[in-house]
């Protein structure tokens, strides 16, 4: 049995269609993501999961009993927002007390053992006198999640919770939120925008564009063989041709340069390099201008004494194909 389960939710705003006809599963201690360009629908999904927001039509479940009627409270979650929502005028250790003192039944006692172990476990024990101000923003992130977990919820919901932060903090972030959330086994849905985010941490990620689900499946499923062309689009960089009734799809990483050895080869011309450390990028075009982008080792790119504006041959092997009907739009 799936620890959550939404059933053929629909919703409307104005009647515009945000929500149509979408249902899926989470499993217990799972970290699912709900990933998608902006205005896609996912964080109205997370809003009716938690009874923030009524939809039209359909049934939200968690732990098998139907919860669609029920308020919030009921149903036992903790969230994180992308705003942090954090009170300025609160210490740390007063905004993870925050939620706590709404638990008429915890002692005293009971609230500062429940505080402080959240803030060890986001290694922020030693600034709990802190102000928010006075916190940088990967900080004040881990205070909202502080306050999210203390309260021992059966599940979390992270909404687009590392957006507000730069690169290098947001990467530190997703190792450090993967690795407690595993730790405490609890089931989480993360909504983002971000699909490096949801490549990395998800044990699952649902695929959502126009209101829909595109696909549903682990990290790598969905970059090895994704469903639609969004998918392909949308995940990682895909080269799309025409091939008779066929949309062909290849990624850049899968791509062979040849000594033309095959008749299958065909030649591009080199428009640009672009080094990324152990990968360089190509970017090329065919001969009806198309652009084709191919990744290779830097190592074999300098031994190829690769140049711009010169001709290479490439070769797209069967088995790295991905193909759609021409009738499916890209």
């Amino acid at each position: 049995m799936s620890f959550i389960e939404i059933r053929n939710i629909k919703k409307e705003f104005d009647r515009q269609i945000a929500l149509n006809n979408i249902s899926a599963e989470f499993g217990k201690g799972e970290l699912v993501c709900i990933l998608g360009p902006s205005g896609c629908g996912k964080t109205t999904l997370l809003r009716i999961i938690a009874g923030l927001e009524t939809a039209n039509s359909g049934q939200v479940y968690i732990k098998g009993k139907d919860v669609t009627t029920l308020p919030p409270s009921a149903r036992n979650f903790g969230i994180v927002f992308q705003s942090y929502a954090l009170f300025p005028n609160m210490t740390v250790m007063g905004n993870v007390l925050f939620g706590l003192r709404q638990k008429k039944w915890l002692t005293k006692d009971d609230m500062e053992n429940k505080a402080n172990e959240a803030l060890r476990l986001v290694d922020l024990f030693e600034h709990k006198n802190k102000y928010p101000r006075q916190l940088s923003g990967g900080m004040q992130q881990r205070t909202a999640l502080a306050r999210a977990i203390s309260l021992s919820p059966a599940f979390l919901l992270l909404d687009e919770p590392l957006s507000a932060l730069d690169a290098k903090v947001r990467q530190k972030l997703r190792y450090e939120i993967r690795a407690i959330q595993r730790n405490l086994g609890i089931t989480t849905i993360m909504v983002t925008h971000d699909q490096e985010e949801a490549m990395t941490m998800a044990d699952r990620i649902i695929v959502m564009n126009n209101a829909g689900v595109e696909q549903i499946g682990t990290p790598r499923e969905i970059y090895d063989h994704p469903a639609t062309p969004f998918v392909a689009n949308f995940i990682g960089t895909m080269n799309f041709y025409q091939n008779d009734e066929e949309i062909c799809a290849i990624r850049p990483e899968n791509i062979e340069i040849t000594d033309r050895h095959s008749a299958y080869d065909f030649a591009v011309r080199i428009i640009a390099l672009e080094f990324k450390g152990s990968m360089t990028r190509v970017y090329s075009a065919m001969q009806n201008n198309s652009e084709i982008y191919i990744d290779i080792a830097s190592e074999a790119a300098s031994e190829l004494r690769l140049r711009e504006n010169s001709t290479i041959f490439l070769r797209t092997p069967k088995e790295n194909l991905i193909k759609y009907a021409s009738t499916i739009a890209l």
